[in-house]
């Protein structure tokens, strides 16, 4: 195995042979293992591209005799996390039946539902477009990728060419066609007039390859896929200049990283004019190699070749045409450059649907932009959801690759504009994008929830995200914040989530925590102030020392961050939220609690005011208060509990029943009750609500306001 793992230099050698051994006898359960191990390089194809089969006997349940299945991956899903349950299973003769009512290309659609009369196995999944690729092809095991190597020749100009001379005829070449029957169709066809083929490339998409075991289609794919590779490397160092040569120089990175996190804001306000988008930046050394080239301004508007690329980056990138030393801090000056080019992009594309439509074409989608490079920078991705932006991002960085290959061996070709109108405006595309989930209430949308690391900033965290909003979390405790991070991994994912270390009272941090939330996420929507600390003491007990403290964190604190926040709100020009987590105490008087008392009612009119001053940008500003929630809370934890169990009269493990006891719902109050008030001040029903205040107390009397 060693010889084999290192024979290749551009590819993954992952088969394992004993663990290939256990699945000995189970065609499936091996294609799944070849899938898994194909899709977990993604030199070998891109994130939810390609897609693999296998055929072999298996007992018909109506007559009991043995037929032959084909087992593919179905609609959606990603070769590396692929299970049997991704896959659709057909029967092999009734799928090739179909030619006996094909009626040509005109009517290519209407074979789709025709698939569900080939279904053997009810529960699979839906059949994909590409299934009568493999279905038509004779082999055991078939591979159908889309490795960057192999597309940037089949995008060439003389890819056909380049492909008969590098594999000496034994891969075959198929002209682009939109996926579909008929093009399982011209692969029958190709493999009909070269008997003895090995694979075929099919032009500006992608590569199939084959064997009779899993094992032996595995080899071959790697096979081929390395010489692929092997064949672009030579040509590229022989070729010298990449992409014409380096036209700039990049910022050094942490500039490039400043710089982005200033501008992501306001790009994502021009992105968001149709929905609110998230976004994903990467200054990945690939992508400054091509934005910083001579050619960017030619390749950059052809678009892609490979349709997984295309539906995922759109007809073509918008080019920023700010200097790489432009002063991104002057918002209205930056403002006044970029608002003309969205202008002029969104007419394009505009000009493009026009020109391309049918007359049964779906509406026209958002016509902002998904992919915006900066040269010297380097590149923002907006969509829906950040799993959505990121992946934007890695197929840009394919698409780059298959231009900078192409290039290399020969000239770079795209999808012509109404081959890619008919992929992006398909309407068995359309129909899976109405099947999709309806998004979330907070879909779109990212928090910045202070002290988030437990208690009640936690639960809100945890109850934004399960809303479908992206969430920064942090805190003043590294230890606590890294244990939250863990948490936050194991039930959300890295898409969902980022956490950052924040002291309310340091300027310093919370800027670069907000800097994070831009760089990450693409800016901030809802801003909830909810770290704290309580100090309960008499009057004469409490020092200097205290009362700063707690006007630092609380009140000082809500300012800063409201500040900071209201920054990029306005940068993105979409309005937002701020949600301050005040208290009971706030509005009722109690013993032992001048310093905080007082800070709680600081914080509460200060709400008032940034509502007053905020709405002309609709920035909402909206105040909860809980009162008596104990649980995971670290102000409990210590002298406060104490201090109040003294000035109630009872001990310390009295303190949740005696609080529940004086509310007029006779409830304990838990961090969850916060969470889900906070969720209706920003899930849409409240839109037009601002100044208020919501009690979550159980019912005290004393806090009614009044």
């Amino acid at each position: 195995m060693e010889s084999l793992t290192t024979r290749f230099k551009h590819v993954s050698y992952l088969w394992d042979e004993a663990k290939a051994a256990e699945l000995e006898g189970d065609e499936v359960a091996l294609l799944i293992y070849r899938s898994n191990l194909l899709g977990a390089d993604l030199r070998l194809t891109n994130y939810g591209g390609g897609n693999t089969s296998c055929k072999a006997m298996a007992k018909d349940p109506l007559t009991g005799k043995e037929t032959e299945v084909m087992w593919v991956k179905g609609s959606g899903g990603d070769l590396g996390t692929l299970k049997r349950s991704g896959l659709a299973a057909l029967y092999v003769d009734r799928l090739r039946s179909l030619t006996n009512v094909y009626r040509g290309i005109e009517h290519e659609d209407e074979m789709v539902e025709l698939f569900n009369h080939c279904i053997f196995d009810l529960a699979s999944k839906a059949p994909s477009i590409d299934t009568p690729l493999h279905g038509f092809l004779p082999f055991k095991h078939i591979d159908h990728l889309h490795p960057d190597a192999a597309i940037a020749i089949a995008a060439a100009k003389d890819g056909k060419r380049i492909t008969q001379e590098l594999f000496n005829g034994t891969i075959g070449w198929v002209e682009w066609q939109r996926p579909g029957f008929d093009l399982g169709l011209k692969l029958k066809e190709c493999l009909d007039n070269n008997p003895g083929i090995r694979g075929i490339m099919l032009g500006s998409h992608g590569l199939f390859t084959w064997g009779d075991t899993a094992y032996e289609s595995y080899m071959n794919t790697l096979e081929v896929i390395e010489r692929c590779a092997e064949y672009l490397e030579e040509n590229i160092k022989n070729n010298g200049q990449v992409f014409g040569g380096a036209k700039i120089k990049s910022l050094p990175a942490e500039e490039r990283l400043k710089k982005a996190a200033v501008l992501a804001p306001v790009l994502r306000g021009y992105c968001s004019s149709y929905t609110r988008m998230i976004g994903h930046f990467t200054d990945d050394e690939r992508v400054l190699e091509f934005i910083n080239s001579n050619d960017l301004d030619r390749l950059a508007p052809m678009g892609t070749s490979c349709p997984d690329h295309f539906l995922r980056t759109k007809i073509s990138p918008l080019v920023l045409n700010l200097s790489v030393d432009e002063d991104v801090s002057d918002v209205k000056a930056v403002q006044q450059k970029i608002a003309p080019l969205f202008d002029a992009y969104r007419k394009m594309y505009t000009e493009y649907y026009e020109a391309c439509k049918h007359s049964n074409s779906p509406a026209i989608r958002d016509t902002n932009p998904v992919v915006i490079l900066y040269p010297g920078v380097g590149m923002f991705t907006f969509s829906k959801d950040k799993q959505t932006a990121r992946v934007a991002a890695e197929f840009y960085i394919n698409a780059i690759n298959v231009m900078k290959g192409a290039e290399a061996v020969s000239v770079y070709t795209s999808l012509p504009r109404q081959e890619a109108f008919n992929i992006e405006y398909w309407l068995l595309e359309e129909a899976k994008l109405q099947r999709m989930p309806k998004p979330k209430a907070l879909s779109g949308r990212i928090a910045l929830i202070t002290g988030s690391a437990g208690g009640i900033g936690k639960a809100i965290a945890k109850k934004f995200a399960g809303e479908g909003a992206c969430v920064v979390i942090n805190d003043n405790d590294e230890n606590r914040l890294e244990e939250a991070k863990a948490e936050f991994t194991k039930q959300y994912g890295k898409d969902v989530f980022d956490a950052d270390l924040l002291d309310v009272t340091n300027a310093q941090t919370i800027h670069k925590t907000f800097e994070t939330a831009a760089l990450k996420f693409g800016g901030i929507d809802i801003v909830v102030n909810c770290a704290g600390l309580s100090i309960s003491k008499p009057l004469e007990e409490h020092t200097e020392k205290d009362w700063d403290l707690l006007y630092d964190v609380l009140v000082k604190g809500q300012f800063l961050v409201t500040q900071a926040g209201v920054e990029i709100m306005r940068k993105q020009g979409t309005g937002g939220d701020v949600l301050n987590i005040v208290s009971k105490n706030a509005l009722v008087s109690g013993p032992n609690n001048a310093g905080y008392g007082s800070a709680k009612a600081a914080q509460l009119h200060l709400s008032r005011l940034n509502a007053a001053e905020l709405g002309k940008d609709q920035i909402r500003v909206n105040t909860v208060n809980p009162d008596a929630v104990i649980s995971d809370s670290k102000i409990w934890a210590g002298a406060w509990a104490e201090g109040r169990a003294k000035a109630y009269g009872v001990t310390v493990e009295e303190l949740p029943a005696y609080y529940a006891k004086r509310t007029l719902l006779n409830e304990i109050i838990l961090p969850e009750d916060i969470a889900n008030a906070c969720f209706v001040f920003v899930g849409g029903l409240l839109d037009k609500s601002t100044g208020n205040v919501l009690n979550v107390d159980g019912g005290v009397a004393m806090a009614f306001l009044r």
